[in-house]
C-alpha cells in the first residue's frame, strides 16, 4: 500500500488523500472474498460451495469479488497512508474507488483529521486548595447523619404539621374539576420539606392536623413531564390521617457499640475525624485535578472537529451500556432509553458538554507532550502493561492483546503532561 497524493483542503483539519493498494495485497483480499461467498454460489456442475473462483469470475465477471474486496481492504490503506503523514483519522467524508484491477486498486478519500492545538502559560499557573481541617462542626454533622439513619418514625399528637413531619395522606387531583390519571392515593406517605412533590403542595399540608379534610390549589410547572398537565392549575382534595416525627437515639456509648467497632463516643468521634479527613483530602485532590483541567482547556487554542465530540458521546453511551451490563441489566442503550421514555438526542445532549471537555483537555495535554518533547521507553510500556493486569486480575498477555501498544503509549504521553502542569503549579 502506498500513498500517492495527499492535499490538504480548505475546511479545517479536512485532507484529500490519494492511496494505490499494491496486486499482491488486493490479490488476497480478493482470494478472502471468494471463500467466503463460494458456499453461497450455485454453478452448475459443481457442487454447491465447490465452485472454482476461475469459472466464478468468468461466469460473473471478473471483477466480481472487487467491490468486497476493496471494503476489506480500506481499514488498513487508510491508517497506513494517514500515518505515514503522521495524520490521525476523525472521521471520512468520502471514499470513491478510482480504478481496480489484477494489479490493484486506487482510491481517493477526503478524511477529518485530529488537530494540534496552540497552548502557552502551562506551567506555573495558580491553584487554589481547599481547606482539608476537620473541625468540630463537621465531626457534628455526621454524627447528625448517622443519627438521622438511625432514627425512627413516632406518631404525635396535639400539634399541627411542619417541615420535617412525614404526613399519611389521601390525596386526588383535578384540573377543572375533572381527575386527571396518577393523581389520587391512599395513605401515602409525604416527607414535609423534602419538595418531592408539586411546588406548593407540601407548603400547604404544613398548619393543619391529622383528621383534617381540606383542598390545596397548586400550579404544575411549564416543564413537567406529562405534557398533558404542564402549566395547569390543579386543585387537590386531601385527608390527613396522622403526623409522624424522627425520633433520634441518644448519642451515647451504647449506640457507638451498635453502629460501630468503638467502645465510647470519644473513640467514634476519633474514628469519624479520620474519615471526614481522608474524605476532604480526596475532595482536595480532585478540586485542584478539576481546576487543573479546566485551565489547560482555557488556554488551548484551536478548531476542534464536530467528529471528535461526537465520538467522544458514542463512546460514553457505550461505557454506560457496558455498566449496565455489568451490574447485571443486559439490555442495549437503546432499550434501556425506551424504559426510560429518553430520545437519543436527549441522552446525547446530557452527554455533550463532559465529551467537549474531555475531548479538549485531551488534545490540550498531547499538545503539551509534543512541546516538551515527551518520549515513552519500552520499560514505561511494560510498567503499564503490568499496572494493568494487576488492577484488572488478568494475565498481562491478555491485557496487550486487548491494547496494542500504539495506544497505551498514547495514553503515557498524556499522563506524563499532565504530570509536568501538576508538578509546575502553584498550589496556595
Amino acid at each position: 500500500m502506498a500513498l500517492k497524493e495527499c492535499t490538504k483542503k480548505e475546511e479545517a483539519n479536512t485532507y484529500e488523500l490519494t492511496v494505490e493498494v499494491d496486486g499482491e495485497t488486493f490479490e488476497r483480499a480478493v482470494n478472502t472474498v471468494y471463500k467466503k461467498q463460494v458456499k453461497n454460489i450455485n454453478i452448475q456442475g459443481f457442487r454447491k460451495g465447490k465452485a472454482p473462483r476461475k469459472i466464478i469470475e468468468k461466469m460473473y465477471g471478473s471483477e466480481v469479488f472487487y467491490e468486497d474486496a476493496m471494503q476489506d481492504c480500506y481499514p488498513d490503506a487508510l491508517y497506513e497512508a494517514a500515518k505515514e503523514k503522521d495524520l490521525k483519522i476523525v472521521a471520512v467524508n468520502s471514499l470513491e474507488a478510482i480504478e481496480a484491477g489484477k494489479n490493484g486498486f486506487t482510491f481517493k478519500t477526503v478524511i477529518v483529521v485530529e488537530p494540534t492545538l496552540d497552548i502557552d502559560g502551562y506551567k506555573g499557573f495558580e491553584i487554589e486548595k481547599k481547606s482539608t481541617e476537620v473541625t468540630d462542626e463537621l465531626v457534628d454533622e455526621e454524627i447528625k447523619k448517622v443519627l438521622d439513619r438511625n432514627s425512627r418514625l413516632v406518631e404525635v399528637e396535639g400539634r399541627a404539621a411542619k417541615d420535617g413531619d412525614t404526613a399519611v395522606i389521601d390525596f386526588e387531583g383535578f384540573v377543572d374539576g375533572v381527575p386527571f390519571e396518577g393523581g389520587k392515593a391512599e395513605k401515602y406517605s409525604l416527607a414535609l420539606g423534602s419538595g418531592n412533590f408539586i411546588p406548593g403542595f407540601e407548603e400547604q399540608v404544613v398548619g393543619h392536623e391529622a383528621g383534617e379534610e381540606f383542598s390545596i390549589n397548586v400550579n404544575f410547572p411549564e416543564d413537567y413531564q406529562a405534557e398533558n398537565l404542564a402549566g395547569k392549575e390543579a386543585e387537590f382534595k386531601i385527608k390527613l390521617h396522622e403526623l409522624k416525627e424522627k425520633e433520634l437515639p441518644e448519642l451515647d456509648d451504647d449506640f457507638v457499640k451498635d453502629v460501630s467497632e468503638k467502645e465510647t463516643v470519644d473513640e467514634y468521634k476519633a474514628e469519624l475525624r479520620t474519615q471526614i479527613e481522608a474524605r476532604l483530602k480526596d475532595e482536595a485532590q480532585k478540586d485542584i485535578d478539576d481546576q487543573i483541567a479546566a485551565k489547560l482547556i482555557e488556554l488551548a487554542q484551536g478548531d476542534i472537529p464536530e467528529a471528535m465530540y461526537e465520538n467522544q458521546v458514542n463512546d460514553m453511551m457505550r461505557d454506560f451500556e457496558m455498566r449496565l451490563r455489568q451490574q447485571g441489566m443486559n439490555i442495549d442503550m437503546k432499550t434501556y432509553m425506551q424504559y426510560m421514555g429518553m430520545e437519543e438526542s436527549t441522552v446525547r445532549e446530557m452527554y455533550r458538554e463532559e465529551a467537549e471537555k474531555k475531548v479538549k483537555l485531551r488534545l490540550a495535554l498531547q499538545s503539551i507532550a509534543a512541546k516538551e518533547n515527551i518520549e515513552v521507553t519500552e520499560a514505561d510500556i511494560e510498567d503499564e502493561y503490568s499496572k494493568m493486569a494487576e488492577a484488572y486480575k488478568m494475565d498481562v498477555n491478555q491485557v496487550k492483546a486487548a491494547i496494542p501498544a500504539d495506544s497505551l503509549s498514547e495514553d503515557i504521553k498524556v499522563q506524563k503532561a499532565l504530570d509536568i502542569v501538576k508538578n509546575s503549579a502553584v498550589i496556595k
